[in-house]
């Protein structure tokens, strides 16, 4: 168990039945026995949600993910209309 192996080296274990206990807090008792990464960050900070976004930001630039682009867009001129 991945989750099991993560608490116990950021020293807290936990036993199986605390774990499925958080497993089932987190999911929200749907019937999945697992939980994503993003799930597992938002039951670590709790209410430091600022802090949960710059970590979900951070995560998304490092895979790679394209940002948005930002002000208006370029002008185009008459000839490059399709």
């Amino acid at each position: 168990m991945g989750l099991k192996r993560m608490m116990e080296k950021l020293g807290v274990p936990k036993t199986h039945l605390e774990l499925k206990k958080m497993i089932v807090e987190v999911t929200g008792g749907s019937s999945s026995n697992t939980i994503n990464y993003r799930d597992f960050v938002k039951m670590m900070l709790g209410k430091r949600s600022a802090v949960l976004k710059l970590v979900l930001i951070f995560e998304d630039k490092a895979n790679g993910s394209p940002s948005k682009p930002s002000g208006p867009p370029p002008k185009r001129d008459i000839a490059s209309l399709p």
